[in-house]
């Protein structure tokens, strides 16, 4: 009975040192050590039972022959209570796993190409084996090309005289004030007929449009895809839709009596954002692509534009252009903060265009006629979630 006794007190005293060594793991926020160790005292302090029979147990036992005896635990041995803590769900707890769920769910449909984008592309490949090659298109990121002033993941080629002290204009506070009642966001097109590539290849075909009328290839598609980025974070946007290129010449005045109108009309649009995509040619014919991919999806890189006035740079017409400045950084940091990657260099130029509409009017590149319509496309939806972190920080 003793030698059984002491083989139940080494086999207690491996199962204990096996539990050590799993002490430190935790599964769901319990400790192992904890739970085992309990179930370890409590069937110590259950009974125990033993054969008490000094001949061996025969190889076919029926029972009859064994009596059984209950093994006592000494009576200063002592149980101690072990406390299980299992994280309590509260409506905060609750709330942030629906926001964590809500979070993913957006970032997946931010990726997915939208239908009508399918729609054309199938389109265009039913007829892209007749396509004749044109010239080469090559992708290429853009990342400290011409930059002059950098300030954390903020980038500015600034062709101006004036110096810049970036961290100070990020931490300067907006000249908004967003009620979201009422529209605080206008979206427009100077060169509304600018359109892209359909098909995603290293060449542009004989033929191949750079200009369209069509909504669903040019401007415009880009534009809706920021303003259902923005209205779905419930803030009023007015797209403008208008043809304001045909003909070229003029278009920018033409743009800016539209942009004034729809100003008189609604005196609580605080943005303006004239959407336009870049051409990038290289001597050979070569067109740029400026591309990133950005959660596993190729999107067309974004410039922004801020303009300058300043002594003997012949811009008369923007007294204000501090402003703008402020907005186009931090726009800048917050698309870089989403979506590291996306933008080329902030261009601070000296140009006007039609920045001095309101305090916060901006002339935004999406890509060049060498992107896809589809990467033009979703780098609009990433500019509306940028847009939208800015935006919550001065809504009422």
């Amino acid at each position: 009975m003793a030698d059984k006794k002491q083989l139940i007190t080494k086999i207690t005293v491996v199962i204990l040192g096996l539990i050590l060594c799993l002490g430190t793991l935790r599964l769901y926020d319990i400790s192992l050590f904890s739970l085992f160790s309990k179930a370890v005292l409590l069937s110590a302090k259950s009974n125990f039972y033993v054969y008490e029979r000094e001949n061996e147990v025969p190889s076919e036992y029926t029972g009859a022959d064994y009596v059984f005896s209950e093994a006592v635990i000494p009576a200063e041995t002592t149980v101690p209570e072990v406390t299980v803590a299992v994280p309590e769900v509260t409506e905060s707890t609750e709330a942030a796993a629906e926001e964590k769920e809500a979070e993913d769910a957006a970032s997946a449909s931010l990726t997915d190409t939208d239908g009508d984008i399918l729609a054309v592309m199938k389109s265009a490949e039913k007829s892209a084996d007749k396509d004749k090659k044109d010239g080469d298109i090559s992708d290429y990121k853009y990342k400290n090309d011409g930059v002059t002033d950098s300030y954390g993941k903020v980038r500015v080629k600034n062709t101006n005289k004036t110096e810049l002290d970036i961290k100070a204009k990020l931490e300067e506070s907006l000249d908004l004030s967003i009620d979201k009642s009422k529209p605080a966001v206008l979206v427009y097109h100077t060169h509304t007929t600018e359109t892209y590539q359909i098909l995603d290849r290293d060449f542009y075909a004989v033929g191949a449009l750079t200009r369209t009328s069509k909504e669903e290839l040019n401007m415009v598609r880009v534009g809706k895809a920021l303003c259902e980025e923005l209205e779905r974070a419930g803030y009023k946007t007015i797209h403008v839709t208008d043809i304001h290129d045909n003909p070229y010449s003029g278009a920018y005045s033409r743009s800016r009596k539209t942009v004034e109108d729809y100003l008189k009309e609604y005196p609580s649009i605080q943005i303006t954002l004239d959407l336009h995509r870049d051409a990038i040619h290289r001597s050979d014919g070569t067109k740029i692509a400026p591309t990133a991919e950005i959660n596993g999806k190729k999107a067309a890189q974004i410039m922004i534009i801020s303009g300058c006035q300043e002594e003997g740079n012949g811009i008369t017409n923007l007294p204000d252009w501090e402003y703008n400045l402020a907005f186009a950084l931090q726009l800048q940091q917050s698309l870089e903060e989403n979506f590291e990657g996306i933008t080329r260099p902030l261009y601070f130029c000296p140009r006007s265009y039609n920045m001095n509409l309101t305090h916060c009017s901006l002339l935004v590149e999406m890509g060049s006629d060498a992107n896809t319509l589809e990467e033009a496309v979703y780098s609009g939806k990433c500019l509306g979630v940028a847009l939208i972190d800015i935006l919550k920080e001065y809504s009422e």
